[in-house]
């Protein structure tokens, strides 16, 4: 079983992964798929299964990422991404390899990514990723760690630009985030709703340049959460999650 690289000539037709068989996400399946193409332009590679499964790899220049990150002359893996029946097959392996491969060939010194102090959703877990010989070069509050995989040793460090933090004018919930995760940019609405029926103040905000993603109150620009100013989670939390977590904080407000 191979692999198929998603180009600007055939992302119209082939299937990307995110929310796969999920209806309610066509909308921001198609706003990913724009977003994609427009960072092809800017060096950005995606490589799927050839299969209808959750097995990719998404990455491209650091200088380009929408994140918060010093890293010149890298490369920087968005996402990277095995699930279900797929896993122990060395998919990551051969994945993570095409990355290598394409950076070395670019000229770049190494490869960086965003990972977690331990396991939770949506970040990477970084043991595979130390096994495959990154190191953890920084770290942003509360617990997000930048690892890398460095081949140029005379290259400069890689680091977070800047560190989580409060949004201290604001009240209720603040959303940051990005069309990069279908996921993200579908669930906005339904956690609005919920704020709403509780008299919760709701903000959302769509990140949609660079620049704005690079200079973000949050580390991960996919999807950050704030409450009252005080960061809360990266995690693309659902409909049911989102609303105990409201009933919980309103109780003790």
């Amino acid at each position: 079983m191979g692999f198929v690289q998603i180009t600007k000539s055939n992302i119209e037709t082939e299937h990307i992964c995110c929310a796969l068989g999920a209806k309610q996400y066509e909308k921001a399946v198609h706003e990913k798929k724009q977003w994609l193409t427009e960072r092809m332009e800017e060096g950005l590679v995606f490589y799927r299964l050839d299969e209808r499964a959750k097995v990719f790899i998404e990455y491209l220049p650091a200088e380009m990422a929408w994140v918060p990150i010093h890293a010149p002359n890298y490369m920087y893996i968005n996402c990277l991404w095995v699930s279900g029946r797929h896993k122990n097959n060395g998919y990551a392996k051969q994945l993570l390899t095409y990355c290598q491969e394409d950076a070395i060939n670019r000229g770049m010194d190494g490869i960086v990514h965003i990972v977690g102090k331990k396991n939770s959703p949506f970040l990477s877990d970084k043991r595979f990723f130390e096994h495959m010989g990154f190191e953890i070069v920084d770290q942003a509050e509360p617990y997000f760690q930048l690892a890398a995989l460095k081949w140029n040793k005379q290259a400069i460090e890689p680091s977070f630009t800047k560190q989580v933090k409060s949004l201290s004018d604001d009240e209720g919930i603040s959303i940051y985030y990005t069309v990069q995760c279908p996921y993200a940019a579908g669930i906005i609405e339904e956690l609005r709703k919920i704020a709403d029926n509780k008299g919760v103040a709701f903000k959302a905000f769509r990140i949609t340049t660079k620049v704005e993603a690079q200079n973000s109150p949050a580390i991960w620009t996919t999807f950050g959460l704030f409450y009252n100013g005080e960061f809360i989670t990266h995690e693309i939390i659902s409909p049911n999650k989102f609303d105990k977590f409201l009933t919980n904080r309103l109780a003790k407000d």
